[in-house]
């Protein structure tokens, strides 16, 4: 498998539409725009998965910097995700007065 990074999205394109415009380069394995999980409102970015590497490869290469939906969007090889460590929004618990 080879997972693309696809950035600079526009706001209203669908998981189906970005399956669509890198389809023509390969057996696409998924498309997923990544979406707020409060308001679900697209973030502008998401993957792309590719069943084989060159076709990823190739679908890269042709669609870095091209226009989709009239953005020019950004086209790299996904990285790994880093852990990065859990936020706690509920303040310092050893400073409660009560």
């Amino acid at each position: 498998m080879y997972k693309l990074f696809v950035g600079g999205l526009p706001f209203s394109t669908t998981d189906d539409e970005l399956q669509q415009a890198f389809a023509q380069y390969g057996t696409v394995a998924s498309a997923v725009v990544i979406r707020d999980r409060d308001t679900q409102r697209s973030k502008g970015f998401g993957f792309v998965e590719f069943e084989n590497d060159e076709e990823g490869k190739a679908a890269q290469d042709a669609m870095n910097g091209k226009e989709l939906g009239g953005r020019a969007i950004t086209v790299n090889q996904a990285r790994e995700r880093e852990e990065r460590p859990r936020r706690d929004f509920g303040g310092d618990n050893n400073r409660r007065s009560w």
